[in-house]
């Protein structure tokens, strides 16, 4: 049953990446540019790119597990199952009933979200929610994304931004165990304007425009971003959710010991820690190594961070993500 004083902590987080590293050196071997090019546009140096063989829900599995042995528990101890993902293995089933099979989880629930790159925080919010209902007492929330498979290896204006990967994060219901001392999720802002639809899409693909080979070359199942239109929303609607979950919170943003914002561009991180007043020294950076990674980016930086020591017991941390839809969304964690 739920109770009024219902928290709702993180008692595990992990990740998985996929083996192969393109560098910008190798992008400048595939289309017309060049490591400074790239940098200096979006600090990115090296990606993370899956096998022609993978699919999101093979990283979706090692990233579970990894959180899932974090959290010192089984996957027969999950109730539910939501992976945040805009490239799934097929239209169905979902990619969180694929993980469930491969995890054993018999009893749980399965379900995914397409919130594109911010899918993960929508994902956290409803498995929060699950739990606060009482409905169940432990969730499995996955954000992974192969954005490499409909990247168009022939734009340099796009190819050069994405790589793959994934992250998992478990939520448990405090029951006052020994768990109780586990980070807390204060609270979730979710946002949305779908005038925008345009400005960041793959075109085909979908029941709009199937795949035939009449209609490929006008609406391909590749990535289209209008990168100014983009770059514009991102900073003014992450930095309004942000501030909008932390007044929920009953924080301010000097409060924050890290934000962990998504990684899409060094330029729009560095635009929104100049407007929140907050040192690049409180912001997690690792676009350099993995580029945009969609749903999985804020997850897989948190679980980097934790595992890094960057954590702290008491550190106020706050994930903001922005993606196609347009979406946004931001939660603040005490840890």
């Amino acid at each position: 049953m739920k109770t009024s004083a219902s928290i709702v902590r993180i008692t595990g987080t992990g990740s998985a990446l996929p083996e192969k590293i393109l560098t910008n050196a190798d992008m400048s071997k595939i289309v017309d540019t060049n490591d400074e090019w790239i940098t200096t546009r979006t600090g990115i140096k090296e990606r993370r790119i899956a096998s022609e063989n993978m699919a999101t829900s093979d990283l979706s599995i090692l990233a579970a597990k990894n959180a899932l042995a974090s959290a010192e528990l089984s996957a027969s101890d999950i109730d539910v199952i939501i992976v945040a993902t805009c490239t799934p293995d097929h239209f169905f089933p979902s990619v969180s009933c694929i993980v469930q099979n491969a995890l054993g989880a018999k009893r749980a629930a399965a379900f995914d979200v397409s919130a594109a790159c911010s899918g993960f925080i929508y994902a956290l919010s409803v498995g929060k929610s699950l739990l606060e209902s009482g409905a169940y007492q432990r969730a499995l929330i996955i954000g992974a994304d192969l954005l490499s498979k409909f990247t168009d290896w022939k734009d340099r204006s796009t190819c050069v931004l994405f790589g793959d990967g994934a992250g998992a994060m478990v939520l448990e219901v405090d029951t006052h165990s020994t768990k109780s001392t586990a980070p807390s999720i204060l609270s979730v802002d979710l946002g949305a304007d779908g005038s925008h639809t345009d400005i960041l899409k793959i075109p085909g693909g979908g029941s709009r425009h199937p795949i035939t080979t009449e209609n490929y070359q006008d609406n391909p199942p590749h990535i289209h971003m209008d990168g100014k239109e983009v770059y514009k929303h991102a900073v003014t609607h992450m930095i309004e959710t942000a501030n909008r979950a932390l007044e929920k919170a009953g924080k301010k943003p000097e409060d924050l010991a890290l934000l962990i914002p998504h990684q899409a561009n060094l330029r729009i991180i560095e635009s929104i820690a100049k407007r929140m007043n907050l040192p690049m020294e409180k912001v997690f950076l690792n676009i350099h190594k993995y580029g945009n990674m969609s749903a999985a980016t804020t997850i897989v930086a948190l679980d980097e961070a934790r595992r890094k020591g960057q954590l702290k017991s008491g550190d106020l941390i706050e994930l903001i993500a922005f993606g196609a839809g347009l979406t946004w969304g931001a939660t603040v964690i005490q840890w």
